[in-house]
Formats: C-alpha cells, structure tokens, sequence
C-alpha cells in the first residue's frame, strides 16, 4: 500500500550543495591534462548524465583514449577530497532538510554523483541520516535525467505517490521531467544554469534562492 505522507526529493549539485565549481575546475584539470581547452557547452552537455554515460560522451567527442570505467574513477578521486571535506551546503539547506524530517516528512535523494562521492558529501554535511532513500541515476535504464526515472524511483523507495512528492532541482530539463511524472518543484537559482533561469521559473512551482524560503509545508 502506498503511503499518503508527503516526500522531498532532493537533487544534490547545484541544489542542496553549492557544488559546480568543482566541477568547473575538475574539468578544468582534466582537459588541461589531455591537452585540450575546456568547451563552454561541455558542463551543460554532461550535467544531467549518468557518470558513465558522461565518460562514453566525452572519450567519444574528444576522440580519447581512455576507458570509460577508468574515466569515471578518475574524477571520482579528483572530486572525493572537496566533497569529503570543503564543498559548501546551498544557503540554509542542512538547516530545512532537518526541519522537514522533524515535520515527519519523508526524505530522498536523486543524484547523477556515483554514490561513494554522494555519501561523502551528504556525510561531510551531517545530513546522510536524514534521508531514507538515496537515488543514482547509475540505478536506471535513463542514460541521464532526460526521463523522470529516478525522481519515480526514489518515490517508490520511500513509498510515497509521485504527486505527493516535492523535489528540489536547478537544472530546466530536470525541472520539466520532475514535473511530467506529477510531481511539484522547487527550483533553486544556480549560476551554472543561469541562462535557463526564466524558463526553469515556468515550469517550476516555486523559486528559490536560499532554503530559508523554501516552503514549510510540501
């Protein structure tokens, strides 16, 4: 039976943390070491991939030479140091993901991050035991957050109908998949998917900039 509490789903860069920076600069060092300059459209081209898909897309349009399996434990080591210990929470996030679990609320995560870096993350913050459920879209037949999979699986790993169901995103085409499987989003501002702000403000259900106008009830 399908319980009839109310669910967060909560994407993690970008929205729960101030993450794309690291990215930027991972980026930055890895295409500096093949002896490439860094494309302005790569970070959006790869942001909503599955990590491995990411380094099929990447070995792919840069001709490298590299495997796939070996790409993505490269910048897993590259980013565990500053998610393990330096990235920064988006303003006010650890202080509403323990309100909503104080208000009973059932909590989830959906992520393109591998999980050994997620976790690292979600523990350097405190907040790993707050969530009952944790998502990647590595667990889905998706190549990336182009299809609602993940937001409806971390639903059905909590239990919760997707209509009950709120998530947290910053990027516009997780916005829109989020909401063509019924569910409400919030779309937090992030500087990495600006020029889509305005379309991401249509679609989503609400906006905003800092968790502490995040709303009370879902």
């Amino acid at each position: 039976m399908i319980n009839s509490g109310k669910a967060a789903i909560f994407d993690i860069d970008g929205t729960l943390l101030d993450s794309m920076d690291i990215w930027h600069q991972i980026d930055l060092d890895f295409f500096a070491s093949h002896g490439l300059e860094l494309p302005s459209d790569y970070m959006a081209a790869v942001c909503p991939m599955k990590p491995m898909e990411c380094a099929r897309y990447t070995i792919e349009r840069f001709h490298l030479d590299d495997r796939p399996e070996a790409l993505v434990r490269l910048w897993d080591q590259m980013a565990l140091t500053a998610y393990g210990t330096t990235v920064k929470p988006k303003p006010h996030a650890v202080q509403y993901v323990r309100y909503l679990k104080q208000t009973g609320a059932s909590l989830a995560v959906a992520t393109c991050l591998t999980p050994v870096v997620r976790d690292a993350a979600l523990n350097h913050l405190g907040i790993a035991g707050y969530f009952d459920v944790a998502v990647s879209v590595d667990q889905t037949t998706s190549v990336d957050k182009n299809s609602p999979e993940v937001y409806l699986l971390a639903a059905a790993g909590l239990n919760i109908a997707p209509e009950c169901c709120t998530v947290f995103e910053d990027l516009l085409v997780s916005t829109q998949v989020a909401k063509s499987a019924g569910m409400k989003v919030w779309a937090m501002r992030d500087d990495y998917a600006k020029a889509d702000w305005e379309a991401i403000a249509a679609v989503a259900d609400g906006v905003i900039d800092d968790f502490d106008s995040a709303p009370r009830l879902l």
